[in-house]
């Protein structure tokens, strides 16, 4: 905080922020703030999207002010004094928010974290939203590779936030595009002495299939060099070895045996190898190192000794055991190196292949009716209201509605459900799923980028592609770890120097100067968090759960309450007809009431009508002759259908018609209020015919995921804003001991912040737009896929399925992955804590116990290198729900 005091009177102003989303943003902004001269402290909402600041007038301005606001990625402008006014008003009304009071609005305006509004909004002041890009990585092999082009980005002026990652070899920059292109992105990054181009602009199906095109191929091209590095290597420690036996060691004249060791050497180290040297030099151009400057000093200093020995011999005459190569070393460190970078990238490919997976779903073609004709066009050429034709066995091509016929459709790839679903008219199909056995017609409501499939691929891409909290700790140790490693090796080689016997003190020191090089492994601790992140996304994803980053994914594991909205998340959602009970004296037999019902709600617009369409046509009903309707606002409808006048509504409407309810019927209608179902009677001719029940019924699955949450240790909490009776009787039925009815929208949130008060770590479930508030403010907001897109964008986990269950396993897959990524941590902090030191030759004066610097690399290539991390993290491709 700024400490500087003015002559002048501190004054106080509340500035609208705008852009801000999460609590790094808060972060961001009071940061900004606070380091301004003459700035005595400034607070910052992110519920009222706003930053009170109290400053010295003779020293800071209200404008300077707004500039560092706007320095820091956002917008600002000040406040009117009183007023408490929505950030972006027209961002409230686009989104239909229920306005319940002006206060209430704006909180709901301000706190929901909706990206698209985010991106494509102008700030008031015309500086440019920010804009993100991917950008392809290549020549990373380790921690401080990371480091070093992160830091390199986010020095760039223009970019806001980067984030890399090692195991999908990626880039995600957050810049503002008014002061930074993807071209200037893209030299920084060269600049660091890394490559990099940027992603594919064609469809996500043949980018992803581009993208596996080049892998393998760079793949084929290493595996090649491994194999023909090992052939060499394996002639070298032949030929090595074989001067070890007396027999051969007496006919093969040692010096000769050197020469032919240093051609058969000289190819492995500069051809095969040279990928390290290059690395190394462009390393040591911008005085930074990596893993691969390591390794090309190892190799290079026990090459350059041996290349010496070999043509100088007499430069070493005087040192007893100066006359020892070690080509063999050398040959053998580069060779196992590569064979464990080719299993590194084949495990990197496996990691990353549940976007390539989601990828290939998408249709290339459709067969689409325009003007009466049918064309099979290009899936880029469909358009929004396209009327579409399905066969069976056919990929579905975009998202859209089912005009007629009707199929069972595989959505397993998107949603996690093995069953196929059954689809008829006015029922929703989502693009890249596969038709089954029939034929439809559907028009297209999504295209493009805004389908569901693009949008998963989308999300799951961006969450692979972010930081988890917990990398912070590798980040920080792998950014002195290769310095380190090289100052250890130094002093090792000065240690074994000076206090070895000087016969053997020159080799000795070389062999432990290599040995602590090689064994030494930052790739391990670049790997450990992102390489289970993108695993464990892509798994999720599989499973119908998407994770906006990789914070939500950690911040998961650590939830302790679990809040659940009610409707559309608990229950269905919508209303159905759970009883039906006819009077005694009606006249009319079940199948002639249920059609002449049929026939008066097939004109009702109100929200029960869906529901009593539906169950009478589920009892084979068929609509009579409409003669006559009206509805009745408030009360239900009334009409004459095949001559018989029909009444359908609450009991005013009975009363209204001078239709008096018989005992019998009035005492079910009680029984039906009371359990908190809705009521609505049906008249004829003047006579009460029927009472029937409706109310939003249980999902199926929603007890048991209760069960499950409950399990994991959570609390769970049940917000509707419907009656207690209701809410009681749904609450017991899904076994949830603890519920508030009445709720009110905006009460949502403050249930939220009462129990992170009590330092909760809160889980906010809902599905609709009153929800988006509460799943903002939640430490973890998880929207339930079928519900409103605000809600979806709001939340920091999306469930593609309408499905609670899949919540609790979204808790269980977030600690499964935790879990191995403190394994990989563990593995990595405890391998070169103990290998490095061990190396050195510590154990040398107590048990006379060194390593070899082949021992060294067998040990970093295969057990303890970042093969092992990606192995870990692979399990996690097996979780099951």
């Amino acid at each position: 905080m700024a400490t500087s005091k003015g002559k002048g009177n501190l004054e106080s102003i509340t500035l609208s922020v705008a852009g801000m989303s999460c609590m790094n943003c808060v972060r961001s902004v009071a940061s900004a703030l606070n380091n301004l001269a003459g700035v005595q402290n400034a607070k910052v909402s992110l519920e009222e999207h706003s930053a009170t600041v109290e400053y010295f007038s003779d020293l800071v301005s209200v404008d300077d002010l707004k500039t560092a606001v706007r320095n820091a990625g956002f917008s600002a402008e000040k406040q009117e004094a009183g007023l408490k006014k929505p950030i972006e008003a027209p961002l409230a009304f686009a989104l239909e928010l229920p306005v319940f009071s002006a206060e209430t609005t704006m909180k709901q305006a301000a706190i929901a974290k909706i990206e698209t509004a985010e991106k494509n909004a102008e700030p008031s002041d015309g500086k440019s939203a920010t804009e993100s890009l991917t950008l392809l990585i290549g020549g990373m092999h380790c921690a401080a590779c990371v480091g070093k082009v992160e830091t390199a980005l986010q020095r760039t002026n223009g970019v806001r936030r980067a984030a890399v990652n090692l195991a999908m070899e990626t880039a995600t920059v957050e810049f503002f595009p008014d002061q930074c292109t993807p071209e200037a992105l893209l030299e920084t990054i060269t600049g660091a002495g890394y490559e990099a181009t940027l992603p594919d602009t064609n469809s996500a199906a043949e980018a992803a299939e581009a993208d596996e095109r080049e892998k393998e191929a760079a793949f084929e091209r290493h595996k090649k060099l491994t194999i023909f590095s090992a052939v060499l290597t394996a002639v070298i420690m032949a030929i090595s070895m074989s001067m070890m036996l007396p027999a051969i060691g007496k006919t093969l004249n040692a010096q000769v045996a050197n020469y032919l060791l240093f051609f058969l050497t000289l190819p492995v180290v500069a051809w095969c190898g040279r990928q390290f040297f290059i690395s190394a030099w462009k390393n040591l151009l911008h005085f930074s190192a990596s893993m691969d400057t390591l390794i090309a000093v190892g190799t290079g200093s026990a090459f350059l000794y041996s290349t010496a020995v070999t043509f100088f011999p007499d430069l070493f005459s005087n040192i007893g055991r100066a006359g020892h190569v070690y080509f063999d070393t050398s040959a053998t460190i580069i060779t196992l190196i590569l064979f464990g970078r080719l299993l590194e990238q084949r495990a990197k490919t496996r990691a990353s292949e549940a976007v390539k997976k989601l990828a290939k779903l998408s249709a290339k073609t459709a067969r689409v009716v325009r003007n009466g004709i049918e064309h099979e066009l290009p899936i880029a050429q469909v358009m929004k209201g396209d009327t579409l034709i399905v066969r069976p066995g056919e990929k579905i091509a975009t998202d859209g509605k089912i005009i007629d016929g009707a199929s069972s459709v595989d959505e397993s790839m998107m949603t996690g459900e093995s069953l196929p679903a059954e689809k008829t008219a006015d029922d929703e199909v989502i693009g890249g799923t596969l038709n089954k056995n029939g034929s439809f017609r559907f028009r297209a409501t999504k295209v493009g980028k805004d389908t569901m499939l693009a949008q998963m691929i989308r999300l799951v891409g961006e969450a692979q592609g972010s930081k988890a909290p917990i990398q912070r700790l590798a980040d920080t140790v792998s950014a002195y770890f290769v310095p380190t490693v090289v100052l250890i090796a130094l002093a090792t080689f000065g240690i074994w120097f000076f206090a070895a016997a000087p016969e053997i003190r020159l080799s000795m020191a070389l062999v432990n100067f290599v040995s602590v090089l090689i064994i030494a492994c930052p790739c391990a601790l670049g790997l450990a968090t992102p390489a289970a992140v993108t695993v464990a996304a892509g798994r999720g994803a599989e499973l119908g759960i998407l994770f906006k980053n990789a914070e939500s994914l950690e911040t998961a594991e650590k939830i302790q309450t679990v809040v659940l909205d009610k409707t559309g998340t608990i229950t269905e959602g919508k209303p159905r007809v759970i009883d039906f009970e006819v009077a005694h004296e009606n006249e009319s037999g079940i199948n002639e009431l249920l059609s002449l019902l049929l026939a008066i709600e097939s004109r009702s617009e109100h929200p029960l009508a869906d529901a009593i369409r539906t169950y009478a046509e589920s009892q084979n009903a068929k609509p009579l002759l409409l003669e006559h309707f009206q509805a009745i606002e408030g009360k239900g409808a009334k009409g004459s259908v095949s001559g018989k006048s029909v009444a359908v509504g609450n009991a005013a409407l009975m009363a209204d018609e001078k239709i008096q309810i018989p005992f019998e019927l009035a005492e079910k209608a009680s029984r039906f209020a009371k359990d908190g179902k809705s009521v609505v009677f049906m008249g004829i001719n003047g006579k009460a015919a029927a009472v029937m029940s409706l109310a939003d019924a249980l999902k199926p699955d929603s007890k048991q995921a209760v069960t499950m949450l409950k399990s994991l240790g959570m609390k769970v909490i049940m917000l509707t804003g419907d009656g207690k009776e209701t809410a009681a009787k749904i609450a017991h039925e899904a076994g949830i001991s603890e519920f508030r009815a009445e709720v009110l929208p905006a009460e949502k949130v403050e249930m939220v912040k009462s129990l992170q008060a009590k330092d909760q770590r809160v889980a906010m479930i809902g599905d609709g737009i009153n929800d988006a508030p509460a799943l903002a403010q939640a430490d973890v907001g998880i929207a339930i896929g079928t519900g409103t897109d605000i809600a979806i964008s709001a939340a920091d986990v999306t469930l593609v399925k309408g499905s609670l269950l899949t919540a609790a396993e979204t808790f269980r897959l977030s600690r499964r992955t935790m879990h191995t990524i403190r394994q990989n941590l563990f593995f990595a902090f405890i391998y070169n804590t103990f290998g490095i030191p061990i190396a050195a030759g510590v154990l040398y004066p107590f048990a006379g116990i060194l390593l070899s610097p082949i021992f060294a690399a067998m040990a970093m290539a295969m057990a303890m290198s970042s093969v092992s991390v990606l192995g870990n993290s692979l399990r996690l491709k097996k979780y099951q729900p």
